[in-house]
């Protein structure tokens, strides 16, 4: 197993370092087509610019979900000054992007490197840098580039609606943390690689029909709306698992979740979750997110008839300068790969 969780760290560490706003996708659906293709798969992709593959088997179609895209922004409009107004991509509160490293994406293709800083950084001139509220008014994008007002920024190619991805800042340490942003849900998309190569070396049998999906707009709340085989009898979604508050999961366990902001997930396929994961000793956690959906909500959203179920590593900082364990991975890779190998 040590093999395939180090193939999944490693394919966590390149997704992360692979800029993929919702809506900006394209880069890292290439490379995990790429990828796939490269395992011997047929990976086909959506209509949407979600990825589908068939890792085959037989009867009682199942798909796992993960999504690729993350957290982001766009360029809302240029200041008289230069600088940038932005608006969020994504879920997050702004003061967890201030000082934070950021691409802006412009339609033809150029690449910008800047900042978000704060309105009034330095604290030796400005009384407010402690308590004033961060907000897309307050954090503004600063490129570096020399540019003195909006009709320098334009000439770059830089326009209103361009794409603006975070510095993942992602780090991998001796003792096994993977920190990064967008582990949500790059972490586990590294996962359902790593289940693939394993199906690819012949390392397991699959006991029925399994697909693995990427989606490319969970962050804005229809990933996994369309896209999903007609067949499919179950999904579950491959996430990150919450930390904090009265929740039992951590960075070290695969969590189980019974209950999201949506609502519960199926008692049948979060039962057989738990006692697979008992059965094989896994360190896990059965846990309720209050503030949290996935993809799987958009698809019975959409009308699909199907049960579902909700898995992932524990993901400390959700939404900000996440980390998780490579132990989180390596649980949380034997409990999906349980799940589709044995009766």
């Amino acid at each position: 197993m040590k093999k395939y969780v180090d193939y999944a760290v490693k394919q966590i560490e390149a997704l992360c370092k692979t800029p993929s706003p919702s809506g900006f996708t394209v880069k890292v659906i290439s490379k995990l087509e790429k990828d796939l293709t490269d395992l011997g798969f047929k990976p086909i992709q959506t209509r949407k610019g979600s990825l589908i593959c068939d890792l085959g088997g037989e009867g009682a179609p199942l798909l796992y979900a993960a999504h690729v895209d993350t957290l982001g922004a766009m360029v809302r409009s240029i200041k008289g000054n230069g600088r940038i107004r932005f608006t969020r991509i994504g879920g997050y509160a702004v003061n967890n992007i201030e000082n934070e490293n950021v691409i802006v994406h412009t339609r033809d293709g150029k690449e910008y490197e800047g900042t978000a800083y704060l309105i009034n950084p330095a604290a030796h001139v400005y009384d407010d840098v402690n308590t004033l509220n961060r907000s897309d008014k307050t954090v503004e994008i600063i490129l570096d580039e020399e540019v003195h007002n909006a009709e320098d920024v334009q000439k770059l190619g830089i326009r209103v609606g361009d794409f603006i991805s975070l510095d993942p800042r992602t780090v991998v340490t001796k003792s096994g943390f993977i920190k990064s942003r967008h582990l949500d849900d790059k972490a586990s998309s590294g996962i359902l690689m790593a289940l693939a190569k394993m199906v690819a070396d012949k390392k397991t049998k699959l006991n029925r029909k399994v697909y693995i999906l990427f989606t490319t707009y969970e962050e804005v709340g229809h990933g996994g709306s369309a896209g999903i085989p007609v067949e499919i009898e179950e999904m579950i979604s491959v996430d990150m698992g919450a930390v904090g508050d009265d929740l039992t999961t951590d960075e070290y366990k695969v969590s189980i979740c019974a209950k999201d902001s949506g609502g519960p997930y199926d008692y049948d396929i979060t039962t057989r979750l738990i006692k697979l994961a008992e059965k094989h000793k896994l360190d896990f956690a059965v846990d309720i997110y209050p503030y949290y959906g996935s993809d799987v909500e958009a698809t019975l959203h959409a009308g699909y008839d199907l049960k579902h179920g909700l898995i992932g590593p524990g993901v400390f900082a959700s939404h900000g300068y996440e980390r998780t364990h490579r132990k989180g991975v390596e649980n949380t890779l034997k409990l999906v790969n349980a799940y589709v190998t044995e009766k």
